[in-house]
């Protein structure tokens, strides 16, 4: 791994709107561009947005389709690399993808592969794991829920992350309009995510970059308005060290619009994985059968 710089942007993506929201990844991906930023990580589903109604009919292959198509020419302006969550169709099936391109083109995709609460009503889960080289360092991605799985991101390191992205849009808390319980909302996603990631970092001595969306993304008639299945995220940006140190992250007073820009540093990758005590190095795979059982009675 080398030195290299990455911004972390955590936005809205309002239902119905995805002209206005790729307009605003470039936008943000211009700024980021302005503070040398080479890799920029967007939340999951960012394009089409979070439980969208019509999820099925905007849903777009990858990587022929219009929005992947948008995200290489930002890339390829910009000479950096972008990691965007989207709705993706294959044969009339759909997925919760998160695809990475860079400035020569399309690099590949990663698909969630655990469906939280009502996902499933739109997607269908993945079933492979995909590390990629983006030459000074090699990156994973592990898309919200599938972060409650430690399995996940150890896949991940053992197949040769470096870092691991973990783009969220996640449905914590919800709040009013008031200060205060926007400030309460921000705050118990900060606190969640430190209590959950500072780990998953440390334990595969990998670097971690966090984005959530953020904001309410409208209502859907499913339920209730209040109903905490809402699209309603309260957003957050973390960076995590190899070590489970707090880098970097995004405010926790307001719910909005905001990008944190983060040098990581490979001798710090080098220092937890040249320690005695670097667990891929030490854990005994074949001790893990339990792991691979249904352990569920029907």
């Amino acid at each position: 791994m080398q030195m290299i710089r990455v911004a972390a942007v955590s936005i809205n993506s309002p239902i119905d709107r995805q002209k206005e929201t790729l307009q605003a990844i470039g936008d943000w991906t211009e700024r980021a561009a302005a503070e040398r930023a080479e890799l920029v990580v967007f939340p999951e589903l960012v394009v089409h947005g979070h439980r969208t109604p019509n999820t099925w009919e905007l849903a777009e292959p990858v990587p022929e389709g219009p929005a992947v198509r948008r995200l290489v020419e930002l890339a390829r302006r910009f000479k950096l690399f972008l990691s965007v969550g989207l709705s993706e169709k294959e044969r009339d099936i759909v997925y919760n993808t998160q695809v990475l391109v860079g400035p020569e083109g399309y690099l590949g995709k990663q698909r969630k592969l655990h469906l939280s609460r009502d996902e499933v009503l739109h997607y269908k889960g993945g079933r492979e794991f995909f590390v990629f080289d983006i030459g000074k360092c090699r990156v994973g991605t592990s898309i919200c829920y599938d972060n409650q799985f430690p399995e996940v991101p150890r896949i991940l390191a053992l197949k040769g992350a470096d870092v691991i992205l973990m783009p969220h849009a996640a449905r914590q808390k919800m709040w009013d309009d008031s200060p205060s319980s926007q400030a309460r909302a921000r705050q118990h996603m900060f606190d969640y995510y430190l209590s959950c990631y500072a780990q998953r970092a440390r334990e595969n001595a990998c670097f971690v970059v966090l984005a959530d969306q953020a904001g309410r993304a409208g209502y859907v008639s499913t339920y209730p308005k209040d109903h905490p299945n809402q699209p309603h995220h309260p957003g957050a940006i973390m960076v995590f060290s190899p070590g489970g140190e707090l880098l970097a992250h995004g405010q926790t007073e307001e719910i909005r619009d905001e990008m944190v820009v983060v040098d990581l540093d490979p001798a710090l990758l080098a220092r937890h994985r040249g320690h005695a005590n670097y667990t891929l190095r030490t854990r005994r795979p074949e001790i893990f059968g339990e792991l691979v059982k249904d352990q569920v009675e029907c």
